[in-house]
């Protein structure tokens, strides 16, 4: 029964026809066996990506390493400059500064002929901090650093015309250019601070720190008084002393002003008006960019004005940073402005950064004088620096007079 059952046809031919199932489960073995190979291949692709990249992360590593020798020359040039100039200053021991021979010309020790020897960067920079602080007009006025002794500024004051063309009216000639030449000589100013020996041979005492402060303090004063009050003969020619004319009818040479039309006061009824009168005597060129100076007591005056809806036109500065501000404009308060008074000029309104430039050499030497001042240490530091208008139309005045 068996073998007749093997034997048959019908037997042979079950048993070799593949099912449904079965033909699924193949492609499926062949569908994994591709995505096998597929993988293997990306591993592959993505591992010699990975090692090209490990190449090229090694390559800048190495470059960057060969760099630092240069970064930390320069730390071991200043660091042993900073060393020698505090010896200099606390024992007056100079061979060290002398015998250093540095090529960046911002630590430079020789001064030739004029003595004594460049403040440290780190010195210099604390002191040109202070100069900046405080209400000078350092900080609304362009400042330039030179190495000459005076510093130049070429001024057209011509206002360029232009005129409409057409096919058959010839071209009129325009106005030519009116060129003046502004020079700013540069002044020295100079500070002679004291500290007893005891105090220098302290090393707990920051003596650099206590100099740079003492120094810059002494120097922002005189420039903020120079800037704004200055004679021009030994010092920068202050704004306040040039000449002054009735708005519209100055030329240049002179600052125009607008009068408050009540003799050492404000109007009482409209006090704010002449205020709104002076920032728009400016030309609007200028406005954009312009600044009120007074000193505080004036502004005492000014901050109580309101407008006809009973809001102040003062405004306090939203931090510590930030200027109050007057009609939208920013406020700095300059002690050396002239309190209110009879025919004072109180108030300017301008673009100082186009109307006033203040030249300056960059380096401050110190001369260390043992002798002069005993038991003390005298240290005499010496800049120079000038200032000039530049823009007589970039600056107003208000007068507290009737004209």
């Amino acid at each position: 029964m068996t073998d007749h059952l093997d034997g048959m046809p019908e037997a042979e031919g079950y048993c070799q026809s593949a099912t449904p199932a079965d033909l699924v489960e193949t492609k499926a073995e062949a569908a994994a066996d591709a995505f096998l190979e597929s993988f293997e291949a990306f591993k592959a692709d993505m591992s010699g990506k990975m090692s090209s990249l490990d190449e090229r992360l090694g390559s800048l590593q190495t470059k960057a390493a060969m760099r630092r020798p240069a970064l930390s020359t320069r730390a071991e040039r200043e660091a042993p400059y900073q060393k020698a100039f505090g010896a200099f200053l606390r024992h007056g021991e100079e061979d060290s500064l002398r015998a250093m021979n540095l090529e960046a010309k911002g630590i430079n020790t020789q001064t030739g002929s004029e003595g004594g020897h460049l403040v440290d960067p780190r010195t210099s920079e604390m002191v040109s901090k202070v100069l900046r602080g405080g209400g000078s007009l350092r900080s609304i006025s362009r400042v330039v650093q030179v190495e000459a002794t005076a510093y130049d500024v070429i001024i057209d004051r011509a206002e360029l015309q232009a005129g409409w063309l057409d096919e058959v009216t010839p071209a009129t000639e325009t106005t030519g250019p009116i060129f003046e030449r502004i020079s700013i000589t540069l002044h020295e100013l100079s500070a002679n601070p004291r500290a007893s020996q005891r105090i220098l041979e302290d090393t707990a005492f920051d003596l650099e720190a206590w100099l740079a402060e003492r120094i810059g303090d002494r120097f922002r004063r005189a420039e903020a008084t120079a800037f704004v009050n200055g004679s021009g003969g030994t010092q920068p020619m202050g704004f306040m002393q040039k000449d002054r004319a009735p708005n519209g009818s100055e030329v240049w040479g002179e600052i125009g002003y607008v009068a408050t039309g009540t003799l050492g006061g404000f109007d009482l009824n409209d006090p704010g008006d002449a205020i709104v009168d002076l920032a728009y005597a400016l030309g609007a060129d200028y406005r954009q960019n312009g600044t009120f100076v007074m000193n505080s007591k004036t502004a005492g005056e000014v901050r109580k004005m309101k407008d006809n809806q009973g809001r102040f036109l003062w405004v306090e500065g939203i931090s510590e940073d930030s200027p109050a501000r007057l009609l939208g404009y920013p406020v700095l308060l300059a002690e050396d402005m002239p309190d209110i008074s009879q025919n004072s000029y109180s108030i300017a309104f301008g673009d100082f950064s186009r109307g006033y430039t203040i030249a300056e050499r960059p380096d401050i030497r110190i001369l260390r004088d043992p002798y002069s001042a005993k038991p003390n240490v005298a240290f005499f530091a010496t800049k120079r620096v000038g200032g000039d208008v530049t823009d007589y139309h970039a600056i107003k005045l208000l007068k507290f007079g009737t004209s």
